[in-house]
């Protein structure tokens, strides 16, 4: 009886993972997001690299209604938005500071950002996901789309696309917003 060699066996390894790959969705480096709650639709750069999701947002104050916790904002995207938007705080998230914010004498290596769910609509797909609100405004993409939302939407990102799910389409009936 012939034994199988160590390249089949490892071939055969790899063959589950071929069926888990193609169930998933390829997104480019950028796409186009609708924020159901907000009506808006931003364009987004999906980072493999950041764990959280972050929309670019100021003058954000957190305050309490009927004993829950809250937060106040502005969107920090264009001139266009001067409206505050209130909704409910899900929970502070613990962002590491990069080399280039971090202040020695200061000693915070953390920065606290307030956390609030979306139902975020990338291509036909829909998901509630966390967001953390900073102001982003210094950077191209006002949300930025990290590893934990990028796994709700079973997503593969290829750095070398754009804009491949094309405009946001999730009609009520698309609706995985669990």
């Amino acid at each position: 009886m012939r034994t199988p060699s160590l390249p089949s066996l490892l071939g055969l390894l790899l063959v589950p993972g071929l069926g888990l790959a193609a169930e998933k969705t390829v997104y480019g480096l950028n796409e186009y997001a609708r924020l159901d709650e907000l009506d808006l639709e931003v364009a987004a750069k999906l980072d493999t690299g950041a764990i959280t999701a972050s929309l670019s947002a100021r003058d954000i104050k957190r305050f309490k209604r009927d004993g829950e916790s809250w937060v106040r904002f502005y969107l920090a995207i264009d001139e266009a938005h001067q409206h505050p938007i209130e909704r409910p705080l899900e929970r502070i998230s613990r962002i590491k500071r990069r080399a280039g914010d971090y202040d020695p004498e200061a000693g915070e290596r953390y920065t606290a950002r307030p956390v609030i769910a979306l139902n975020v609509c990338l291509g036909k797909a829909r998901r509630r996901i966390e967001v953390n609100l900073t102001d982003r405004s210094a950077f191209q993409y006002p949300l930025l789309v990290g590893s934990e939302a990028l796994k709700r939407f079973d997503a593969l990102v290829d750095p070398a696309l754009k804009y491949t799910a094309g405009k946001p389409a999730c009609g009520l009936q698309a609706s995985n917003a669990e």
